[in-house]
Formats: C-alpha cells, sequence, structure tokens
C-alpha cells in the first residue's frame, strides 16, 4: 500500500521561518550543524529545563550510511542542539522488531513519574512483511538507558483485502481530566486514537477513527481553551525537490472528534477538510510537515517540524535519503486556530485584462490547444471537458493542455470549476483546474481531483531534475462540487512564484502554498481536463487580473 507515497499524494510548502526564536538568533534549520537530517521531530522539556528532541532513524550527517536509531539532541534555548546520542543501539533494538525494520517517527513524554518513548516499528516478527506497529519504551531520563516494554503497544492491524494498515506516527495526549490516549496512523487505515492506562504503556478501551484514509498522518494534538487541536500532514514527505508535505489542523471539543477545521469541515469527510498551519511560501524551504508542538519557559508555543532545502533535497548526492533537518518557529493562535506567519501579503485582483466568459461556440481569442481534445467543446456560457483517460505526469505526455500567454508583472488568474467526481467512491485521478505551463516536464497545476475516496485540491509540480523528473505536490481545499480556482503570480528574487487559492462560494478566498518557476522560464496559463475518464469538467470563465 505504498501507492499513496508512490502516486496518490503529491504535494508542496508556504512559508518562510520566523526571525525570532526562544532564545539567541535563529539559524534554522536548528538541528544543524549536529544533524543534516532529523525528519519527524519531537521535543519534550526535561525536568532539567532543557529541551530534548526525538527524531526518525535515518543517518545524520551527509556520507554517512548507517541510520541512527531515534537519534536525540538536546538544547537549553530551542536554539543551539547539540547530538547526544541514540534511543536505541544495533545490538539493543527491540526484540520484537526485525533486523531491517525502520524505527521510526517518536513521540517523547514524561508520564506517571518517568520518560515514555512511543516510535513506528515498520516490520516485526509477528507477521513479516510490512506489518507496522507501535512500541513503547520508559527511561528515568530523555538520554535513557531505554527499556522496551517487549511487545507492541499498538499491534499491526491487517487490512481488507490483504496487507496491513499504516500504524505510523504516534502522539500521546493527556485530557482535561488526566486520561491519556495514543493517536496513530496515517495515509492507508487514517488516523485513529485510543485511551491508554494512566501511566502511557497499555491499551485501555477500543480505538476511534479521526481522519478519512488517504488524507493525513503525523498526528499530534493540543489541548487549549477547551479544545483538542489534531495537527497532521498530508500529501508526499519525500519527493525531492518537489515535496509538498504541509500541516493542517482541525479540532474537537473531545479527544475523539469529530474534528473540524475553521470553516467547519469535518477531517473525516470526503471532501476532507483541514485548516493550513505551515505550507511553503516558495523560499529556500519546502516540506514541512511531521510536526510537533513545545511551550518555553515563558509560555510561548513553538512549532517543531522537519523541511526541505528545495536546493539541497537529499543527504548524499541527487536521490536517495531526503534531507530533512529539524526547523523550529513561533506558533500563533489566531482567532482560536493555529497558525505559523509567514509574511505573505493577501492577492488581491485588480483590473481585469483577460476575461473569457465562453460565451460563443469556441473558446476566444489568446487560446492555444497543446494536442486538442476535440471532446471539448463551449456551449451555453461554459467550456465543457470530459476528463482525459490521458496525464501529463511523467514521460509520454498525451493530455491536451488548453494554454495562453501570461501577461508581464503580477497578476491573478482564475476560474470557476463545477466537477461530477461524487464523494467516498474511488475515482483515480480523475481532475480539472488551472495550470502554469512552461512544457509538458515542467509545470504546476492546481486541480480538484479524486485521490482514492477522497476530494481534495492538490496543486501539483513537475519539473526536471538531475537528468530525471521529479512529482510531487501540496493538498489544500477542500474543494465542493463547484470551486472557485486562483493563481497569484509574483516575481520575487528574479523567480516566478505561483501561490493557489481557492473559494467555495466566489466570495471568501483561502490561500495555500507556492511553487517557483526560474527567471529564465516563460510559463503560459491555462486548464486541463484529465486524470481519467469518466467525469465532466464545466468551466464558467476565466479572469485574469491585475494586482
Amino acid at each position: 500500500m505504498k501507492r499513496l507515497l508512490a502516486v496518490t499524494l503529491m504535494a508542496a510548502c508556504l512559508f518562510v521561518p520566523s526571525q525570532q526564536a526562544a532564545a539567541g538568533t535563529p539559524r534554522n534549520p536548528v538541528s544543524a550543524p549536529a544533524a543534516d537530517t532529523f525528519a519527524d521531530p519531537a521535543v519534550v522539556r526535561g525536568r532539567d529545563g532543557a529541551y530534548y528532541a526525538f527524531g526518525t532513524s535515518d543517518p545524520l550527517k551527509a556520507g554517512e550510511t548507517t541510520p541512527h536509531l531515534l537519534p536525540i539532541l538536546r538544547s537549553t534555548n530551542l536554539v543551539d542542539w547539540t547530538y547526544q546520542g541514540d534511543a536505541f543501539s544495533p545490538g539493543n533494538r527491540p526484540a520484537w522488531a526485525t533486523a531491517t525494520a525502520g524505527l521510526w517517527a517518536p513521540d517523547i513524554r514524561y508520564t506517571a513519574g518517568r520518560y515514555v518513548l512511543y516510535y513506528t516499528v515498520t516490520d516485526t516478527t509477528l507477521n513479516p512483511g510490512d506489518d507496522s506497529a507501535i512500541g513503547v519504551a520508559t527511561a528515568p531520563s530523555p538520554l535513557g538507558p531505554w527499556t522496551d516494554s517487549g511487545a507492541p503497544l499498538i499491534a499491526p492491524r491487517p487490512a481488507a483485502g490483504g496487507g496491513f494498515l499504516w500504524t505510523f506516527d504516534p502522539a500521546q495526549l493527556v485530557d482535561a481530566r488526566g486520561n491519556v490516549w495514543l493517536y496513530y496512523g496515517s495515509y492507508f487505515g487514517g488516523i485513529h486514537v485510543v485511551p491508554l492506562t494512566r501511566d502511557g504503556l497499555a491499551v485501555a478501551g477500543t480505538p476511534t477513527q479521526v481522519t478519512i484514509d488517504n488524507r493525513y498522518e503525523g498526528a499530534y494534538v493540543v489541548r487549549r481553551d477547551g479544545w483538542y487541536y489534531l495537527f497532521g500532514s498530508a500529501a508526499n514527505c519525500c519527493a525531492g525537490p518537489t515535496t509538498g508535505y504541509s500541516v493542517f489542523a482541525g479540532r474537537s471539543r473531545t479527544p475523539t472528534g469529530p474534528f473540524v477545521d475553521r470553516a467547519g469541515v469535518s477531517l473525516l469527510t470526503s471532501r476532507v477538510g483541514g485548516t493550513p498551519v505551515i505550507q511553503p511560501t516558495g523560499d529556500r524551504w519546502i516540506g514541512t510537515g511531521h510536526n510537533a508542538v513545545v511551550t518555553d519557559a515563558a509560555g510561548r508555543d513553538w512549532l517543531v517540524y522537519h523541511a526541505i532545502d528545495r536546493n539541497e533535497p537529499y543527504l548524499n548526492g541527487t536521490d536517495g535519503i531526503n534531507r530533512r533537518p529539524m526547523l523550529v518557529d513561533r506558533l500563533s493562535w489566531d482567532g482560536g486556530w493555529p497558525s505559523v506567519h509567514n509574511g505573505q501579503p493577501i492577492p488581491r485582483p485588480g483590473r481585469a485584462v483577460v476575461t473569457d466568459d465562453f460565451a460563443g461556440t469556441d473558446v476566444g481569442p489568446g487560446w492555444t490547444w497543446i494536442r486538442r481534445d476535440d471532446r471539448a467543446v463551449v456551449s451555453g456560457g461554459a467550456l465543457r471537458w470530459p476528463t482525459q483517460a490521458a496525464d501529463l505526469v511523467g514521460t509520454g505526455n498525451t493530455a491536451a493542455v488548453l494554454v495562453r500567454d501570461a501577461p508581464r508583472g503580477d497578476y491573478v488568474v482564475e476560474t470557476k470549476l463545477s466537477i461530477d467526481l461524487g464523494v467516498d467512491t474511488v475515482r483515480n485521478y480523475q481532475q480539472a483546474g488551472l495550470i502554469v505551463y512552461a512544457g509538458d516536464d515542467d509545470f504546476a497545476r492546481l486541480s480538484h481531483v479524486a485521490i482514492w475516496n477522497t476530494r481534495q485540491l492538490e496543486f501539483g509540480r513537475e519539473l526536471p531534475y538531475a537528468g530525471r523528473l521529479s512529482y510531487g505536490g501540496m493538498v489544500e481545499g477542500p474543494p465542493a462540487e463547484t470551486t472557485w480556482l486562483r493563481l497569484a503570480h509574483t516575481v520575487v528574487g528574479g523567480e516566478h512564484r505561483y501561490r493557489a487559492g481557492w473559494s467555495t462560494d466566489g466570495r471568501t478566498w483561502s490561500w495555500g502554498g507556492t511553487w517557483t518557476f526560474p527567471a529564465t522560464a516563460t510559463p503560459r496559463i491555462g486548464l486541463i481536463s484529465h486524470g481519467g475518464a469518466g467525469a465532466q469538467a464545466v468551466f464558467d470563465y476565466v479572469r485574469v487580473y491585475r494586482t
């Protein structure tokens, strides 16, 4: 079921690291120079007042090839970190983990007078073959020695039809009554929560699903002002230079949900909800995801997460392990919702310089077809375009693209899209929307897409890298049966930046992540309708506004 990371969830990030940290001067990534990569970070403030970060098992430095088994960093200010060792050693792995199993995505807490460490084991001796499970270990200090419990806390979960659900990414919560909960799960199967005993070491009830499958992983839950906030990461964590991993949030009055976003849309529904917390802005960092939250001695909240430097996306060379260092940024709570401020102005459309309301029997002047699709017709005041059994991703492109030259300077391109994808059913990967097109292998598309049982807005990017093609994307949304889409173009530092926007009523707009194109590119703008036959896209208009 690695189908999702490989094919389904393809996304990016919109954020600039802040200029203040807990103390001293920020040097994001804060894990450097102690660790060049430090993925899936979890942080606890120790009883000694210092901060301890635990990360996924990877080589820590460029040039290394052997993974550290849940490496540990220490800091007194959340800015300067030093490597302190690993929770486990090759000779002291959990006995129920296979010799080649990965130890991923730890969560560290102080519970019932001792430190408790939860972690993913990707393959167990119970059913060897990707039967992931959650382990737990205890120690008197964050630096150990760590003693594994001897068996999975959350055992492998068989999936209907074969294989195992993804039992990844544990995160503990203590609720307002002192009850202990554990969140876990990933795309294949969704995120669940289960009650634990007060010591956090045993399951004490039945699990509850809190997110739809095929959308979120990396859960982290915070209790604040009577609400429980579920942070979840979405899209592919590890697509190198096109990684669109991002963090979203929903909230509930209870640990078991239902969790809904700012607009009241559930994280369990097919047109899945989620309020953006952090995404890429088109600057250095992409793939901003898998977060924890830590509160400093002054009571300030900080988002701890990993990201990818788009100019150096791999640990060694141009392929292999994604280089995901740890970053720390101030977490704000605006109107009751968490966010990392990125300083980007909200695009404000002004005078329209292009308007095509599809009022005639063909598209207006200025449009050009790349591989014309004769099934696309203009009638009844709209462009009606059935989705094609074709795509642009990868080589051998056969999908049609309708494009026009973009104006110089800053602008916003907008369309109103209706597409009959329905809900809940699997209809991979029918989609339609806007495209920024520099070529068949160099494009960004903002589309309403069916991804397994979900319906999402995906802002995908394909580009050539190191002699091959790289595709990834960020997700936005949620969409509706009729969704208004925008791409806002600016030029910053000589690069073209395109930021995704969307609305479900044509009046209230949300803005998401940003993809970039080099200054030497001359991208055109346009429309697409492809990814699989069987749906009908209806474009009411295309307008281009000056900003």
